[in-house]
């Protein structure tokens, strides 16, 4: 009887050896706690869609940021939920807004965190759409006025990094030029460069109350289908002056993650979404999975494909897991 010589089952044997040949590694840098900030004191209100998230007013922001910051997560994303909207979504740029005021706050409670804020408008908008309409159709120049405009507050208050998340064609361009304009030079753009029309974004929408109140976002997100697409787009973001780029959804789209890190050689960041989050939960929930080791299953197959940093909502429970 004839054995094979190679055995490549000889470095999974014991967890030391597995640890010495492992290939990709998960750390706790590599991650960004997203935070959803609304108005008030005193509140800690749980999302009911995604267990373990909750919304934070200022206060108890700041609490929940020193322990992130005790864990080692270096940043959070920061996502405002008004307690009033318009049409043109004013709050998004209000000087005394939820995140305007999360940004001071904790750049005086907790200076080691990095702030980086969620730059749309479908949170402040009363249709729950990413700008500002015509009609029914979202009008792409005045909304990209509107999101420039929401930049700057955040810069002004105090943000490390302003995240574009609205798809609006030439929006990186103006955001770096009023950042630049107003003596924001040194605030740096992450776009979320290939953010898809995904049905992975339920949750969310309950936790952020952003829900459009007529039609869909397929008009200015993009077709799930579409691959060199994306590349186009982070290539158009880069030129107009991101300075990092975003991957939205990350589990259903790491062959888009894969060709990005192929492609660009700045850091590159996957978000890994509410609705990917939430399923694992549910199937956990049901005995069906093993929901801590799915999850970081699912972290560490975003970080394999390319991803320098997660958004994920399980940042501070992985972070819990992982090795110092």
């Amino acid at each position: 009887m004839s054995f094979p010589r190679t055995r490549m089952r000889r470095f999974r044997r014991t967890e030391t050896l597995r640890a010495m040949v492992r290939e990709t590694r998960l750390a706790r840098e590599d991650l960004i706690l997203p935070l959803f900030v609304v108005e008030g004191s005193g509140v800690r209100e749980p999302v009911s869609s995604m267990p373990g998230v909750h919304r934070f007013s200022v206060d108890t922001l700041v609490t929940e940021a020193k322990g992130v910051r005790d864990l080692g997560i270096p940043a959070v994303l920061l996502f405002g939920v008004p307690a009033a909207k318009d049409a043109r979504g004013s709050g998004a740029d209000a000087p005394d807004g939820a995140v305007q005021r999360a940004v001071e706050a904790l750049r005086a409670g907790v200076p080691e965190l990095c702030v980086m804020t969620d730059v749309c408008l479908c949170e402040y908008t009363d249709h729950g759409h990413c700008g500002v309409l015509d009609g029914e159709r979202v009008a792409n120049d005045p909304s990209v006025a509107r999101l420039a405009a929401a930049a700057l507050s955040h810069a002004r208050a105090g943000a490390d990094v302003v995240a574009p998340s609205d798809m609006m064609d030439g929006r990186i361009g103006a955001v770096r030029t009023v950042l630049d304009d107003h003596g924001f030079e040194d605030v740096a753009i992450l776009s979320y460069a290939a953010k898809f029309a995904s049905a992975y974004y339920g949750p969310f929408r309950e936790a952020a109350e952003s829900t459009p109140a007529f039609g869909d976002r397929r008009a200015y997100q993009m077709d799930p289908p579409n691959r060199r697409e994306a590349l186009r787009e982070m290539r158009l973001d880069l030129e107009e002056g991101a300075d990092a780029l975003m991957v939205k959804p990350a589990l259903p789209y790491l062959d888009v993650l894969a060709d990005a890190r192929r492609v660009f050689e700045v850091p590159l960041a996957a978000y890994h979404v509410s609705g990917e989050y939430a399923m694992i939960h549910a199937a956990a929930e049901r005995g069906w999975i093993d929901g801590p080791r799915a999850m970081e299953e699912a972290l560490v197959a975003i970080r394999r494909a390319g991803a320098d940093w997660i958004v994920t909502y399980a940042a501070a429970d992985v972070a819990r897991r992982l090795p110092a």
